[in-house]
């Protein structure tokens, strides 16, 4: 009797079980999960082969490997588009601090004229990113309070600049250097600045006073306020 019992649980029950098995999966009634791929080093979690209730089972998440980036929907980049400079000169220049407001007009080849100021036409002009210079002769009403006021007292006030595009832009200066003799350091910026020049003694003297000054902010203007009437005269 116990024989026949061993033979029942070793060979025949195994025999039954198996034939069931795989009559229910015929008849999709059990189902094995789907492999997941795993990314490098990442373990698989067995995932249960139905869910109580005959609810969906949620899906499964496969990590890209290291070093690779997933795959996104294909959207349309925007490429951004050039940015117009300004194409304003500068028309006008004032530092209410040091009672200075004059027209400005394009700075000629031959000796500078009186009662206007001028900018080196070499250089750049206000919003253009780089360096916008401007002179004047150290004369009553032109740029002689940048000569006789000392440096200290200058750095913090504000320069006004208008451009012939009505625009006005506001500047802080920033530092006052004497007995300059040469141009390198404005025409080697690569961000916005003003300079300002004045000489420092009689026709020939070759140390200038150069004042420079950063940007603050731009604003509209009107073309009343941006273009005065620039009357130059020759230097008596």
């Amino acid at each position: 009797m116990a024989g026949l019992f061993e033979t029942l649980r070793t060979r025949i029950l195994p025999a039954l079980l198996t034939a069931i098995g795989v009559t229910l999966l015929a008849a999709g009634l059990l189902t094995y999960p789907a492999p997941v791929t795993a990314g490098p080093g990442a373990t698989q979690t067995p995932t249960p082969s139905g869910i109580a209730g005959g609810a969906t089972p949620p899906p499964l998440i496969t990590l890209p490997p290291l070093g690779t980036v997933p795959p996104s929907s294909p959207t349309q980049s925007a490429s951004p588009s050039a940015i117009a400079l300004p194409e304003g000169v500068a028309t006008r220049v004032r530092i209410v601090a040091l009672d200075i407001d004059m027209a400005v007009i394009a700075g000629p080849d031959t000796y500078p004229p009186c009662n206007v100021a001028m900018y080196i036409t070499d250089l750049h002009q206000p919003g253009q990113g780089k360096a916008t210079y401007i002179y004047a002769h150290a004369r009553t009403g032109m740029f002689l309070p940048l000569l006789e006021t000392k440096g200290t007292k200058q750095r913090g006030m504000v320069v006004e600049v208008w451009t012939s595009d009505d625009l006005r832009y506001l500047y802080e200066i920033v530092e006052v250097r004497r007995n300059q003799l040469t141009l390198d350091d404005a025409f080697a910026a690569d961000s916005e600045e003003l300079w300002l020049q004045t000489s420092e003694g009689p026709k020939g003297t070759p140390g200038k006073t150069q004042v420079i000054a950063l940007p603050l902010s731009v604003d509209r203007s009107t073309p009343e306020e941006s273009s005065p009437e620039a009357k130059p005269v020759t230097c008596g």
